[in-house]
C-alpha cells in the first residue's frame, strides 16, 4: 500500500536512495523526539531503583552499568532527533549527534546483557562473554566513527549480530528463569527493525520503531528487576 496517495501522505516524506539519509516531516520529527524523550525520566528512576535494591557491591555496579546504558539510549536519541529537527542546518553538529546516537546503541546492547552475564551462573566459556560484549560494543562504535552511514546494511547486521550472539550464551544458564521474557523482549526489537527500514514507506515509521525499542527495553527491565533484583529473587 502506498501511503503517499492517501490522506496520511502529508505526514511522511518520500523514500530516499540508500546513499542519503531520510529527512522526516515536521510531524515525524516531533514524534521521533517524543517517543524516546518520554522514557528518559522513567529509565533514570528505574535504574536508581535497581541500584537501591542491590544487596552487594557487584549488583550495585551492574545496576549502574545497565542504568547508564538504558538512560543513555533514550537521552542521546532524543538529543539527536531534537538537534536534527531544530538545528538541522548545522550539519556538522547534527552529524556528530547522529554518530553518538548510533554508537550508544552498541553500548546499550552490552549494558542490557550485563545483569545476566554478571549475576547469573554461566559455563566456563560463556562467562567470557561478560567482557566480550564490551569489546563488541567498542568495535561497533569504532566502525560507526569511520564508516558512519556508508554501509547501512552492514551496520544493521552488526547491531543484529551483537543483539543475538550473547543471547545464545544465556542458554547455558543453570537457572533459566527469565529466558521466556527475554525472548519476548527480543522479539519486539526484531519486529521493530521492519519499521526501522520503512522510512518513507510508512508514516511515522521511525517513531514506531522507537516504540518497539521502548517496549522491548521495558520488558527486559521488568525481567531484570523480577529475576535478579527483587526481594523474592534474592530469597529464592
Amino acid at each position: 500500500m502506498d501511503f503517499r496517495n492517501t490522506k496520511y501522505g502529508r505526514f511522511m516524506n518520500t523514500r530516499v536512495p540508500p546513499s542519503k539519509r531520510y529527512q522526516p516531516t515536521e510531524y515525524e520529527h516531533a514524534a521521533n523526539c517524543a517517543t524516546h524523550g518520554l522514557w528518559i525520566i522513567p529509565s533514570i528512576l528505574g535504574s536508581t531503583l535497581l541500584y537501591f535494591l542491590s544487596d552487594d557491591h557487584w549488583k550495585a555496579t551492574t545496576a549502574w552499568m545497565y542504568g547508564a546504558g538504558l538512560s543513555s539510549l533514550f537521552i542521546m536519541s532524543t538529543m539527536f532527533h531534537t538537534i536534527s529537527w531544530k538545528k538541522g542546518h548545522l550539519r556538522m553538529v547534527e552529524q556528530g549527534f547522529h554518530m553518538c546516537d548510533r554508537m550508544v546503541i552498541y553500548f546499550f546492547i552490552a549494558a542490557s546483557y550485563a545483569p545476566w552475564l554478571n549475576l547469573r551462573e554461566l559455563g566456563p566459556w560463556a562467562s567470557q562473554m561478560r567482557w566480550v560484549v564490551w569489546i563488541m560494543a567498542c568495535v561497533g562504535a569504532t566502525y560507526v566513527f569511520f564508516f558512519h552511514e556508508r554501509y547501512k546494511i552492514v551496520e544493521l547486521l552488526c547491531y543484529t549480530t551483537m543483539g543475538v550472539l550473547p543471547a545464545l550464551v544465556l542458554l547455558s544458564m543453570a537457572d533459566r528463569n527469565g529466558v521466556l521474557e527475554l525472548s519476548v523482549g527480543g522479539f519486539f526489537y526484531c519486529l521493530g527493525i521492519v519499521f526501522f527500514k520503512s522510512d518513507g514507506l510508512v508514516p511515522f515509521a521511525h517513531a514506531i520503531w522507537h516504540i518497539f525499542v521502548a517496549v522491548g527495553a521495558g520488558i527486559h527491565y521488568y525481567t531484570i528487576w523480577k529475576y535478579l533484583y527483587s526481594t523474592e529473587s534474592s530469597q529464592s
